[in-house]
């Protein structure tokens, strides 16, 4: 049995411009999508303005991870990335019993996906339902109705909140961005006793156009939740992991993923905002 797949290229540009001169600063760029069992990544490259050296290395949750110092004045900071990758949907296997996902060594072992983090943390009326959820037999099927709960009560809206919002402000609000339904659901996954990471990558809008015609991609975010392998989950949209989701990283939320992140001497900084472009190679 085959699963769809697409050949895919990504332009993703994004930066920083200051208040004046930023004299020195350290960045991290995490914006090369992976390769796995579905996801090949033919072609990937970084560029850097100011022009400085790259260094890559690759994180404790596998995800690539190209550093660079700027110790020039400079008003601006830019990275692009551009790749190429062939994705394929993943088969979803048969799920792992409640009582194997319960035993002493799996736990210990995922024991990071299982605890909340100050991003995923939630209380009160929002665990509500974790007790019951814990003995729908299949655990394909909890999950798809921890995502229908979430859809019903966190509404998506562009814009809703910043990117420093957690679960809970998300719930409180009835609203969030696709980080944030993802947060919300990771709570309530690991609530449930169910390990769960947060995946960021693209997602690529439309299998309609045209081969090697540039569409308006997304970054975007979504769980992958061990139930004998780890399987993704698209909470905002209520669909699995499909060819048109590109892997950049995973780890316990946000923190541990954000695409360009670092420290740095000097004025306010404020974003330039994000470019992502993908098309269809074939």
């Amino acid at each position: 049995m085959t699963s769809p797949h697409l050949s895919l290229t990504v332009r993703h540009h994004t930066g920083f411009t200051y208040d004046g001169l930023a004299k020195a600063s350290y960045n991290e760029a995490r914006m090369t999508p992976v390769s796995s069992a579905h996801q090949e990544v033919r072609h990937s490259h970084i560029a850097v303005l100011p022009l400085v050296p790259l260094s890559t290395h690759v994180d404790y949750f596998g995800t690539c991870v190209t550093a660079f110092d700027i110790q020039e004045p400079h008003t601006q900071l830019e990275v692009e990335a551009r790749s190429t990758v062939e994705s394929r949907a993943a088969l979803v296997g048969d799920p792992l019993a409640w009582s194997e996902l319960r035993d002493a060594v799996l736990v210990d072992f995922f024991s990071e996906y299982l605890h909340a983090t100050s991003r995923t943390d939630l209380v009160g009326d929002a665990l509500a339902p974790c007790a019951q959820w814990a003995h729908v037999a299949d655990l394909h099927e909890c999950v798809e109705a921890i995502g229908e709960y979430v859809r019903a009560h966190v509404r998506y809206e562009p814009g809703a909140t910043t990117v420093s919002a957690t679960a809970q402000e998300a719930w409180d609000r009835g609203e969030g961005v696709c980080q944030d339904i993802t947060h919300v659901t990771l709570g309530l996954l690991r609530a449930t006793g169910i390990p769960a990471r947060y995946v960021s990558g693209y997602l690529y809008p439309s299998e309609e156009a045209e081969v090697g015609v540039a569409v308006a991609g997304q970054s975007h975010a979504w769980v992958e939740y061990f139930a004998g392998g780890w399987t993704g989950m698209d909470p905002t949209n209520g669909v699995r992991e499909t060819e048109r989701h590109i892997i950049v990283a995973s780890g316990r939320d946000y923190d541990d993923v954000a695409p360009l992140k670092g420290v740095y001497q000097g004025p306010a900084a404020s974003s330039l905002g994000v470019v992502v472009e993908m098309s269809r190679t074939h």
